[in-house]
């Protein structure tokens, strides 16, 4: 188990977390969220033993091992297969230790532990792991110098996901993966047996990986069971339940205020008129749960264009002399919503660019009209923006000869109003400054928005809000993101980059992922299909047998969810009996252990049943 007791933290003079108090049952898989700047890299920071808290402390069992990636990437001449073996250090130390002893004793003992731990099986699992974050053969056996910050990145997370900690300590994984490489991790996450603590503003992935959710607001935790559609469901509940308890203490107060004015003077009733003033002083008001009024995303509307936008006739693009993509045949219309799928590496980016007009075609044509304005989001332009400027000097410079009336009413459709107009750059959030990356390329009503993986800084709720924006804004729209929440609510046209080229994807996101983890390209699957219309029989045949088998899954979920909230609830009461439900609050110690044990048993059970029933679901979709 992995208690957080009365964790305390300021930073600069504030108070970050504020008595931090939460116990995580023993196995568990929580979802650490929270608004951009509530504390949850601070407080993961503090479970790793990387920050000293000013109170309280994280425990765990002892000789629990933990695993935390750093946020120095691995650098140097080793390979990343190198480097994820090295992370087993027990393993690491007996090999070179078998090599070295001439003990015969002390080499028995090592072998016998080198058997216990399945060290000969190491490489394999660490190779598995590495393909599974998008590393071929070849990658893994490349210096780690030769690779890119977020390839480097992936690396240290394959080495912690091989090391296995007992608890596994993950801050905004998905952030250097594609899709592709999300999928991989979420399904390895789903099996590990281990605690993990995961920060993620990815809903999807929330919802398949974790079991529960702790929310930090305010510098304080709340511990909630189920995944994030459950969270949002409880806290919805317990917002109403706030709200009306606030708008009733509204109620209650005008009451005695209103009393203590008409009976205060009168010597008949001034006693009773002096308690009620000390029952008005001793009421502590519920604040109400307000939302941050900044988090706003507005695209300005375009004038019309006839369609197409762009028309790319067998083009060819690439670098140099050599072509990344070829036989592009590609139309985008003024009303078209596409998201981009496609490894990291197949040329999603290289697309992009094409159609931002950033390069142009090697052979082939690319037609587009010549009135047409494209805003083109990438992370760089978030990194390059300079931290001595304000986002008013910032949008001055790029809308010269506009009035200041509009530099700061295009600042305000993204949140930057008053003071946050004028404030340095510097001292803006990461999710703040995608705001102000947002506002600088729509400045001038593009035709086309271009997102390559906007989302990266953005909390869940700034998410929703960027999505709702891109569904109320009248033009094109092209996504490329690992976040299946955006793609799925705001593309309804799918685009496959694979191959060497890049065409539209025939089917749904659930396709293209049941595609990803049956394993594969498209152009290699496609080699193998003969006749597309008994394709789609047999998968229609596929998806009946299946039915049955998710409604048996969903039911197994359910009930893990179930059990799981009441051994969460038996947990509490055995280590905060004062928090503790009045009927958990009269058993015993020892009723309480027998009844968790009970539970832990019937989860156990629940969830084979679930992983049985879930690998049945897998062979019926092959």
């Amino acid at each position: 188990m992995l208690n957080l007791n009365g964790i305390t933290v300021r930073l600069g003079g504030r108070l970050i977390l504020d008595g931090v108090n939460a116990a995580l049952p023993p196995g568990s898989r929580v979802g650490l969220i929270g608004r951009n700047g509530a504390g949850k890299s601070t407080l993961v920071r503090v479970i790793a033993g990387e920050l000293e808290p000013d109170g309280g402390a994280a425990e765990m069992p002892r000789g629990s091992r933990l695993g935390y990636v750093a946020q120095e990437a691995p650098a140097g001449s080793a390979t990343p297969f190198e480097t994820v073996l090295a992370a087993d250090t027990e393993r690491a130390a007996l090999m070179e230790e078998a090599e070295t002893s001439h003990d015969p004793d002390r080499l028995a003992e090592v072998h016998e532990r080198l058997l216990a731990i399945d060290a000969h099986t190491a490489p394999a699992r660490a190779a598995r792991i590495l393909v599974g974050l998008g590393f071929d053969e070849s990658m893994q056996q490349s210096p780690l110098d030769g690779f890119s910050g977020g390839w480097r990145m992936r690396v240290a997370l394959a080495a912690l996901l091989f090391s296995q900690p007992d608890v596994l300590l993950l801050d905004e994984p998905s952030n250097h993966l594609d899709l592709e490489a999300v999928l991989w991790l979420e399904d390895f996450l789903k099996s590990y047996r281990a605690t993990i603590v995961i920060v993620s503003h990815e809903r999807d992935f929330l919802n398949n990986v974790v079991d529960h959710i702790l929310h930090l607001q305010g510098g304080k935790v709340t511990l909630y069971p189920g995944g994030y559609d459950a969270f949002e469901r409880q806290r919805a509940e317990r917002m109403a339940q706030l709200e009306a308890a606030r708008a009733n203490q509204v109620a209650q107060r005008a009451k005695l205020q209103d009393y203590i004015a008409r009976n205060s003077a009168r010597a008949s009733t001034a006693k009773q008129a002096q308690s009620r003033i000390k029952a008005l002083a001793k009421m502590a008001p519920i604040a109400a749960m307000a939302e941050d009024p900044s988090l706003s995303f507005d695209f300005p509307d375009p004038d019309e264009l006839r369609p197409p936008l762009v028309t790319l006739d067998m083009a060819s693009v690439g670098y140099g002399e050599k072509p990344i993509l070829k036989r592009l045949n590609l139309r985008l219309d003024p009303d078209d919503r596409i998201g981009l799928l496609g490894r990291n590496g197949n040329g999603k980016t290289t697309l992009a660019r094409l159609l931002a007009a950033q390069l142009t075609p090697m052979e082939g044509e690319m037609a587009s009209s010549s009135k047409m304005r494209v805003g083109y989001f990438t992370q760089y332009q978030v990194e390059e923006l300079d931290a001595r400027d304000t986002p008013l000097e910032h949008m001055t410079r790029l809308m010269k000869g506009k009035t200041p009336g509009a530099v700061r009413a295009q600042l305000g459709r993204f949140g930057f109003s008053g003071d946050k107009a004028t404030t340095l750059v510097g001292k803006l959030s990461g999710g703040e400054r995608a705001r102000l990356a947002l506002a600088l390329i729509t400045r001038d009503a593009p035709h086309m928005l271009i997102l390559d993986e906007p989302t990266n800084h953005l909390d869940v709720d700034a998410r929703e809000a960027l999505i709702q924006a891109l569904n109320a804004y009248t033009g094109a729209v092209v996504v490329v993101s690992h976040d299946r929440h955006m793609l799925e609510t705001t593309a309804d046209r799918l685009v496959l980059v694979d191959g060497g080229t890049a065409s539209d994807f025939d089917g749904s996101l659930d396709d293209y992922i049941a595609l990803v983890l049956g394993g594969g390209s498209k152009a290699d699957k496609a080699e193998k299909k003969a006749n597309k219309k008994e394709d789609r029989r047999v998968a229609a045949e596929a998806r009946e047998r299946a039915q049955g088998l998710r409604k048996e899954a969903q039911a197994a979920e359910r009930e893990v969810v179930k059990l799981t909230a009441e051994r969460t609830a038996i947990d509490q009461a055995m280590f905060a009996p004062a928090e503790a439900a009045p009927a958990l609050a009269k058993l015993t110690m020892t009723e309480l252990m027998k009844r968790r044990a009970d539970l832990s048993e019937r989860i156990e059970a629940a969830e084979t049943r679930w992983m049985e029933i879930s690998e049945a679901l897998e062979g019926a979709a092959a």
